[in-house]
């Protein structure tokens, strides 16, 4: 029984949002379907911090979730940045109730104990000038201390993942920083990032240290925690 994640899986079994068209993507569907099976057993946890379906609407993200229910173990998901599908905790959970999605649990404004840890953690923010910006990291960063601090007041260690890097080579997000720094967080898993973008991932800041899981960086496996 072990954990492992992986991030930005970026479904579009029932949309027109073919991911190959992009460098290093070619036959990615395939390439994740084998390689996860072949390191996944039924009784291992894959953490997927966000950017899971292109669908916008929660119905219409049905066949990406069919085709990850399908896959060994138990997956516990986090909304990125481009999941417009995701609603509320109650919508989802009856969706996943109602379609019979058997290995999926969301998280969100809360932890979920795995493997005698926490599984913590939020969606994230870019840092910006903008006043609606503020407002969303203010709510990320407080939805990342009521994760932590759950899983503290249930006496279990927080492992933390997020869509977002809250810092980047040219940015940082002090306010989810200071969020990580108070609640002596010293390891990150986050996705967002991808190709071209690489230059940008930061591996460690202030002690904190940040470990980019975007499934096209990691060659479309699930890394092990």
């Amino acid at each position: 029984m072990s954990l492992y994640t992986i991030s930005d899986l970026h479904l579009s079994l029932s949309t027109d949002k073919p991911m190959d068209i992009f460098y290093g993507w070619d036959n990615y569907l395939q390439q994740l379907k084998t390689n996860w099976k072949r390191v996944i057993t039924p009784e291992d946890t894959v953490i997927i911090p966000g950017d899971i379906s292109w669908a916008m609407k929660l119905e219409d993200s049905l066949e990406d979730f069919k085709f990850i229910d399908a896959l060994p173990g138990k997956k516990i998901i986090l909304k990125g940045n481009h999941d417009l599908w995701w609603s509320s905790m109650k919508k989802l959970n009856e969706f996943f109730h109602k379609n019979g999605i058997k290995t999926v649990t969301a998280l969100f404004n809360n932890h979920i104990e795995c493997e005698g840890k926490a599984i913590c953690g939020s969606r994230g923010w870019y840092p910006s000038e903008a006043n609606d910006d503020k407002k969303i990291i203010l709510r990320e960063a407080g939805r990342l201390k009521a994760s932590i601090s759950s899983a503290k007041k249930a006496g279990l260690e927080p492992i933390v993942f997020m869509h977002y890097p809250p810092v980047t080579a040219d940015s940082v997000c002090r306010e989810l920083i200071d969020v990580l720094k108070e609640e002596k967080i010293s390891l990150v898993y986050h996705g967002h990032i991808h190709g071209a973008g690489l230059h940008n991932a930061v591996e460690n800041f202030e002690n904190i240290a940040f470990k980019l899981v975007s499934c096209d960086c990691i060659s479309f496996t699930p890394y092990k925690i």
